[in-house]
């Protein structure tokens, strides 16, 4: 089977074509980062009518790459959610157009299950062997700006949620709101300028609580680290901005390997034989939360898979994959 993912869930615009062997045959993405740096963060009616500009051309630059003509393929897939309604409905109704026009299937995806079968499929085996045959069940930690999930994965379509981010947003948010406080460069998002500026900081300097340890759970909260963080910044002179960033990102990276750790033993409490953990989401770019999750699962005996990381972040690769999987099992609009 032959694939095109459409993903227009957020801020970026992408379009792929996958074979169901793992092949990425065309990869297209338009970018926003330009346009929401001014505002601090995404403005949703700026990124709907960014998605609508940009998505012909990035579908047509996706099948020039592939070599293919719309109707040589198997099926459309795209992300239905969740996501910003406005920027969801230009792919979806773009996935729909191309299905219509050219009688193809259309398979609709859920943006965290992409994520989280990106990593275990065969479309890594370019870049991972041993990803391309990873089993079911795995524990996968999906970490991004809206979203903080820790999911046992049995099988295509059936998951289990061990915890979720308590209101009101995930780890990368927390991440842009304190590059924000501290006036740093938005391009192209605030989590990869506070990392940058942390490495120049003393992670000591600070004593920031460790969210949520009182509570026997595996939930994430950031909002009372970022606030700490607020007033850290709002009664301290600019030369500390650096501690403040290394600080942060010490105790948020602490509260994210306890809550994992956790995660792990409850999983492995449902599914004794769990041999590995799967990372995803756009801060499973983040060079600290890697070398830190690499060091959890060597002493949870885990093998640690992660995608390359043009792909942790939202790609046209991981709703086609997606699709690819869900088409296999009959799950699609014919």
């Amino acid at each position: 089977a032959i694939v095109l993912g459409i993903e227009s869930s957020c801020d970026d615009t992408g379009v792929a074509v996958v074979t169901s062997d793992g092949r990425v045959l065309g990869e297209a993405i338009a970018t926003q980062a330009d346009i929401h740096s001014q505002w601090g963060g995404v403005v949703p009616n700026l990124a709907r009518d960014a998605h609508a500009a940009a998505i012909d051309a990035v579908v047509e630059r996706a099948l020039a790459a592939a070599g293919l003509r719309p109707e040589q393929l198997s099926a459309v897939a795209v992300t239905v959610g969740p996501g910003l309604g406005l920027c969801l409905r230009v792919g979806a109704a773009k996935a729909r157009e191309i299905a219509r026009a050219h009688r193809l299937p259309l398979v609709s995806v859920h943006h965290m299950e992409a994520h989280a079968l990106l990593d275990a499929a065969a479309v890594l085996a370019d870049v991972s062997a041993a990803a391309a045959s990873l089993p079911f069940p795995f524990l996968c930690l999906l970490v991004s700006g809206g979203h903080n999930l820790l999911v046992l994965v049995r099988g295509v379509g059936s998951y289990l949620l061990l915890a979720t981010r308590l209101l009101p947003y995930g780890i990368g948010e927390a991440y842009d709101k304190v590059a924000r406080l501290l006036a740093l460069e938005m391009r192209p998002h605030g989590g990869a300028a506070l990392e940058a500026l942390a490495r120049q900081g003393d992670a000591t300097a600070f004593k920031f609580a460790v969210p949520m340890r009182k509570y026997g759970t595996c939930d994430f909260s950031f909002a009372g680290l970022k606030t700490s963080a607020r007033l850290a910044i709002e009664q301290t002179l600019s030369p500390a901005a650096a501690d403040i960033a290394a600080s942060f990102q010490s105790v948020a990276v602490t509260h994210l390997l306890e809550k994992s750790r956790r995660g792990v033993a409850w999983a492995r409490e449902m599914e004794p034989g769990l041999a590995h953990l799967v990372v995803a989401g756009g801060v499973a770019c983040n060079q600290v939360v890697r070398a830190a999750l690499n060091q959890l699962a060597d002493k949870e005996g885990l093998q640690l898979v992660l995608p390359p990381p043009r792909w942790c972040t939202d790609n046209g690769v991981m709703t086609a994959w997606a699709g690819i999987e869900r088409l296999a099992r009959g799950w699609a609009e014919p």
